[in-house]
């Protein structure tokens, strides 16, 4: 597993190649093709190569600003390497439960394979009615042994655009929980990267509205599904949920809409509150109009407005964003802000970086610690 792991990787380097690092690449090399080209032809076929570098050099100005595709497999849609399957892992083992941190009460047996593995598998939203495309699910080694450790589940989302393959390839998740369960006698969360999209252009601002109830389908379906199908523990006090922009802004919107579902929340890159355009635009479009009263239903759920009129002794939640990031960083601080105001047991840090997974995968890496003594691993 360890060398398919490997190859895996490298074998990927290719499509996975980021594509903030590709286009800078792909531009310097165009220039220095019609520069050389330049001296052999002096006057032919210039006019070609130098419109390809322009095309190439906005190419790459746009995804540095925009960042809608962190790694070209997620340009392709590329789906995650699957190693498991899901009725592989459904099978109840023995559970292994502590008192306290798990990692105290946990021995792994000498059958625990080195790393983990990634399944997909569809979860339907029946309470919800929402249509999410299928998540990508790992599993740590102490999952894939018997007895099984009882593992709480971290819920991952993504930016917008966005696939699940984000976290997957892009974000290097597998190898961030790989060693961090190397590190910890195999333990680690179960990861559930879930779609809160509906599709990758798609923008329910996370909420539950005439978009799609995305919100109930991350605190009702999701869980319930888990429980049905995961061997994983049900005391949701060591579940946390988090991810990075879009999925940052949503993780923030769940953990204080549904603070007994979801304790711990890591919010990366996220906004102050749900953006379809302007204000009035957001309210417009999740519930018809900017009346009044469509203004109150978006302000039930924005989270400055819900952390304002709630207390959250209970939560805890990260806050990592780019200091480079100068359109989200002000909102990101923003919501920590109130995030304190509200006793919400919070940490804020600035990453080297812009909006990007430059970012995005060293904040999950880097908080590992900190979510495995909250999720009950660690002490």
């Amino acid at each position: 597993m360890q060398t398919y792991r490997w190859v895996h990787d490298v074998a990927l380097d290719v499509v996975h190649i980021r594509v903030d690092d590709v286009f800078p690449v792909i531009v310097t090399v165009a220039a220095a093709m019609a520069v050389l080209l330049w001296l052999l032809v002096r006057e032919r076929r210039i006019g070609i190569v130098a419109a390809l570098v322009v095309v190439a050099a906005v190419l790459a100005q746009l995804n540095a600003h925009l960042v809608g595709y962190p790694t070209i497999a997620a340009v392709l849609g590329h789906p995650p390497v699957v190693d498991a399957d899901l009725d592989d892992l459904q099978s109840p083992t023995d559970l292994v439960v502590a008192d306290g941190p798990l990692q105290a009460g946990w021995t792994p047996p000498r059958s625990m394979p080195p790393i983990g593995d990634v399944i997909e598998a569809d979860i339907p939203g029946p309470v919800s009615g929402f249509h999410a495309r299928p998540a990508s699910i790992y599993v740590p080694p102490a999952y894939l042994t018997d007895p099984r450790a009882d593992l709480p589940v971290l819920v991952l989302l993504t930016g917008q655009p966005g696939h699940v393959v984000d976290w997957i390839d892009g974000g290097h998740l597998g190898r961030t929980m790989d060693t961090f369960a190397a590190r910890h006698d195999g333990l680690a969360p179960v990861v559930i990267v879930a779609d809160a999209l509906g599709d990758a252009d798609a923008n329910p601002m996370c909420m539950d509205s005439a978009l799609g109830n995305v919100f109930s389908y991350l605190s009702v379906d999701l869980p319930a599904w888990a429980a049905d199908h995961l061997q994983v523990s049900t005391d949701t006090k060591n579940w946390a949920i988090g991810g990075y922009s879009y999925g940052g802004t949503c993780a923030l919107q769940t953990a204080v809409r549904a603070p007994i579902t979801y304790p711990t929340f890591l919010d990366i890159s996220g906004e102050d509150e749900p953006r379809r355009g302007s204000r009035e635009e957001s309210i417009t479009a999740a519930f018809g109009d900017d009346s009044e009263r469509s203004q109150q239903l978006f302000d039930d759920v924005a989270p400055l407005t819900v952390m304002s009129e709630n207390a959250f002794s209970g939560s805890a939640g990260a806050f990592v964003v780019g200091a480079e990031d100068d359109e989200f960083r002000p909102q990101t601080h923003r919501a920590f802000d109130a995030a304190v105001a509200a006793g919400i047991d919070s940490r804020y840090l600035e990453l080297p970086g812009g909006h990007s997974m430059d970012v995005w995968a060293p904040a999950l890496e880097g908080e590992m610690g900190w979510l495995g003594v909250r999720m009950g691993l660690t002490d």
